[in-house]
């Protein structure tokens, strides 16, 4: 992205707006099945429950950053990058579904690892046209690797 560009608050507040929205419906949607969860034998190291909106709020938020840095880029292949962007937030959006709601334990596991590789690829498409936008997103690779942790440990225990 070229250093010319201003910030288009309208266009950033869009983007925000798309990944929290994602994130606040997801939540709103799992909320009906945490009683489960909260049942359930954890591995170690699971974080306490406040924790979690906490960290996928900061998370949507760089996410929402991230891709309006590749929106505003000159980059052909944007559009592209935009797409699986798209797709691991839809991705995103269905995994504590499945987890939370369903207490489908194994296919979640496998859903998260489907996640991972599609952030690992959205991270290796918005390289090219954005360093920053792609380093944005280390932190929810590391945080979706911590949670396929957490998923397996879930279905192993359970």
């Amino acid at each position: 992205m070229s250093s010319v560009h201003k910030v288009n608050y309208k266009q950033l507040a869009i983007s925000l707006a798309i990944s929290l929205g994602i994130g606040v419906l997801s939540g709103i949607i799992t909320m009906m099945g945490m009683d489960d969860f909260k049942s359930s034998n954890k591995p170690p190291l699971t974080p306490p429950d406040y924790l979690f909106p906490i960290v996928w709020t900061i998370l949507f938020i760089l996410m929402g950053i991230s891709a309006y840095i590749i929106y505003r880029s000159d980059a052909l292949e944007k559009s592209n990058a935009l797409i699986v962007y798209g797709i691991q937030l839809l991705v995103n959006f269905f995994w504590p579904i499945f987890f939370f709601n369903m207490s489908a334990y194994l296919f979640s596991f496998i859903w998260i690892i489907i996640l991972w590789l599609l952030i690992i690829l959205m991270i290796k498409m918005f390289y090219p046209i954005s360093k920053t936008a792609a380093l944005l997103q280390i932190p929810y690779l590391i945080w979706v690797t911590f949670a396929a942790y957490l998923n397996f440990g879930v279905f192993l225990l359970n």
